[in-house]
């Protein structure tokens, strides 16, 4: 069976282009959402076509851009569809996951997917690494600076506070309290 999906992001919008589309398609179903934008977690219509498909069956779009906005999610989508034994065609880009040739597509997608992925995380890494480079602190602030941390070496050493009642002074919890006091926490 195939199923249809369609969606559009503002109530202003009309379904109806996608509907037709899909129909000349041969989907005996269409399951929609209307008003919601395509980055959104929860689509109703969505989880209902992808609770309808079973095994064989082909989940139908007018065009990729109406399943999800981001590539990755695309193809974390189709690779799940996939395991399931679910084909997907999308009528716009020509691309249909039960030939041949709509696998190699796919596969590339996937493979581009990949390929952005792995230059965000190199990116990433390349910032950061300029960042230390530049002496820029990272990560979260540190709960206690070092005028608290001589303030609580002070108490402690009078012997009347226990590392617990300082803690509760600086406003801490106690383990807190140990790792700078260790020097584990140089922030």
């Amino acid at each position: 069976m195939r199923i249809g999906y369609a969606r559009v992001s503002t109530e202003e919008q009309n379904l109806d282009l996608q509907r037709a589309a899909l129909s000349v398609a041969g989907c005996a179903r269409i399951c929609e959402d209307h008003g919601v934008s395509g980055s959104a977690a929860r689509r109703p219509g969505l989880s209902e076509a992808l609770d309808a498909l079973a095994d064989g069956d082909v989940l139908v779009v007018w065009k990729l851009d109406r399943l999800g906005r981001s590539l990755g999610h695309l193809v974390g989508l189709l690779d799940e569809l996939g395991k399931r034994g679910i084909g997907f065609a999308s009528i716009t880009e020509s691309i249909d996951t039960t030939t041949a040739g709509g696998r190699l597509v796919f596969h590339m997608m996937a493979a581009l997917a990949e390929f952005e992925r792995s230059v965000i995380v190199e990116r990433t890494r390349a910032g950061l690494s300029a960042a230390r480079r530049r002496g820029k602190r990272l990560g979260r602030p540190a709960k206690l600076t070092p005028e608290h941390l001589a303030h609580a070496r002070a108490l402690l050493a009078t012997g009347e506070h226990t590392r617990r009642s300082v803690a509760a002074l600086l406003g801490v919890d106690e383990s807190t309290l140990r790792r700078g006091l260790k020097g584990d926490n140089p922030r």
